[in-house]
């Protein structure tokens, strides 16, 4: 480490010196290149935390790179404000807390496995605009189920509807198939987990159709903020990671 970073003591003061690093330079400071450099490449050499860098930190290796990324994609210093410390925010807490990794990380590895070339492909993009198109993550939310569903129902050669299904009725089916339905376990505890899953299915077809972008809405509708797509994204994860496994469980 340079004399001109021995202050830094431990993993989260580097953290914070990275977040510093980039909303000085977002914010039209001036900041020293290899700060950054190093900065990035302690995080990413560390495979306790590669994971929950930005997507943008790994492709921008250089400030001058970061800049021309921040500066086209925001007009507004406040704008990137709120981007960057939103996108470092996890980083922080997983040192500050010295908890595991968040869900999402556990979700990611489980759909690329599961189907890289499409529904962990749709997972990604969920993640990515959950922050600045809460819509557009609330409809990816919705496919990315949709899909993991018909995965398992072709996979089990069970024949339905592909182009013409309502997901309340595409869960119905993979269910089924999964021993997953409330009224095929005798167990109460059990009926009212697995209809909170039904209804957590619902409830996302719903909040799609009200609140997506696949369809046209009225200028008085309200529009879903990042919270409500957080949930949405967070709950289409949570519930295809418990499919895929239930899935995987039975086929093995």
């Amino acid at each position: 480490m340079s004399a001109e970073i021995e202050f830094i003591n431990d993993d989260f003061d580097r953290a914070e010196y990275l977040q510093s690093i980039v909303l000085t330079k977002a914010t039209g400071g001036e900041v020293e290149e290899q700060h950054y450099i190093q900065m990035r490449n302690h995080f990413m050499g560390n495979p306790n935390y590669s994971e929950l860098i930005p997507r943008w930190i790994r492709t921008n290796r250089n400030i001058d790179q970061f800049w021309q990324f921040i500066k086209n994609k925001f007009p507004t210093y406040a704008e990137r404000r709120v981007f960057l410390n939103e996108e470092l925010n996890p980083l922080l807490e997983y040192i500050e807390t010295k908890q595991t990794l968040p869900p999402s990380k556990s979700i990611d590895a489980v759909l690329s496995k599961f189907d890289s070339d499409g529904i962990h492909f749709a997972w990604q993009k969920a993640l990515e605009r959950k922050t600045q198109d809460p819509e557009g993550a609330i409809t990816i939310s919705r496919t990315i189920l949709e899909s993991v569903c018909k995965h398992i129902l072709l996979a089990k050669n069970i024949e339905f509807n592909e182009t013409n299904i309502e997901i309340s009725d595409l869960y119905r089916l993979t269910a089924k198939e999964l021993n997953l339905s409330p009224d095929q376990h005798t167990e109460k505890i059990f009926k009212q987990i697995l209809g909170g899953c039904s209804g957590i299915i619902n409830g996302l077809g719903s909040l799609r159709n009200k609140h997506g972008d696949a369809h046209g809405s009225s200028p008085r509708a309200v529009k879903p903020k990042p919270r409500h797509a957080e949930l949405a994204v967070n709950l289409a994860g949570t519930m295809a990671l418990f499919l895929i496994s239930t899935y995987e469980a039975i086929e093995t």
